[in-house]
């Protein structure tokens, strides 16, 4: 097997990341503004398109704070935490931001999901963990300092691994408690602290499904801002034991082979990612071997 599922240095493909903004507002700018987890986008027909604007205070709409992300299309783009969901302007909406994969292209999205991890640990940290005093921005920097105790905040990041589990030419697949209906997709879970993301994929594995694995090997990563994870994706083989469903955050599992596969998660995912992976194999695929 070839492991291997992202080929390209970046997940992006039209963005600059960057901390520190230019010394004046331009112009216009590429702005992300959400209100809760939604999104605000305008629509022209059935095209949706990021509001590239002076600012919000241009539409009357009042924000609460504001982000530098750097350049998108070479253009400064910012995130904003937007004081009410009403009024808005004719031709524009909240979306939420699950929904607006199938709205926009990938690299958008993972942008708008970035901009929301930021607004969503901008928002948490107003204030230091450690004393209690209001905190103040890093300088050159994606962090909150305390100017009291000098304790320093950075986004926060939560490590998950997800795995494709396999059995010769079958794949291991999961109905979630929180699941739409129908659909399934791989085992996954929160590292731990004090393991390793091998013990993780095993111990999850273990405690969802009841099966040993062996012959773990990293695939690829991506961020996933549902609110803030990391997910590192993984395959394993089957070991031993016999599917037994832990009832609490999995209601079903079972074995599949390309032709029974059940519903799978959207193609943003890096599950489906992975999945697409398997599919692609040459044990799936024996004319292209």
């Amino acid at each position: 097997m070839q492991y291997e599922i992202i080929k390209r240095d970046s997940i992006y493909k039209r963005y600059e990341p960057a901390v520190t903004a230019p010394p004046e507002l331009p112009e216009k700018a590429y702005w992300l503004g959400f209100y809760t987890n939604k999104i605000l986008v305008g629509f022209q027909g059935d095209v949706c398109h990021i509001p590239y604007i002076k600012g919000f205070e241009q539409l009357n709409i009042p924000v609460v704070r504001t982000q530098y992300l750097g350049l998108l299309q070479g253009q400064p783009c910012y995130s904003a935490e937007i004081a009410s969901e009403e009024p808005l302007p004719e031709g524009m909406a909240f979306v939420e931001l699950r929904a607006l994969y199938e709205l926009v292209d990938e690299d958008l999205f993972l942008l708008a999901g970035k901009a929301y991890q930021i607004i969503c640990w901008d928002q948490a940290h107003q204030y230091c963990g450690k004393c209690g005093s209001p905190t103040e921005d890093l300088a050159g920097e994606r962090a909150k300092v305390c100017p009291r105790c000098n304790f320093i905040s950075y986004p926060r990041i939560c490590p998950a691994v997800i795995t494709a589990v396999t059995k010769g030419d079958k794949l291991l697949l999961a109905h979630a408690r929180h699941f739409k209906e129908g659909m399934y997709s791989l085992i996954a879970g929160f590292v731990e602290a004090g393991e390793t993301l091998e013990e993780a994929v095993r111990r999850e594995i273990m405690e969802e499904v009841g099966l040993s694995v062996k012959n773990i090997r990293y695939l690829g990563s991506q961020p996933w801002p549902f609110p803030n994870s990391m997910m590192l994706g993984f395959t394993a083989e089957y070991a031993h034991g016999e599917i037994a469903v832990d009832g609490l955050e999995i209601t079903d599992a079972n074995w599949y082979t390309t032709g029974s596969l059940p519903g799978l998660p959207s193609e943003v995912s890096i599950a489906r990612k992975i999945i697409n992976w398997w599919l692609e194999q040459p044990e799936q695929n024996p004319e292209k071997a």
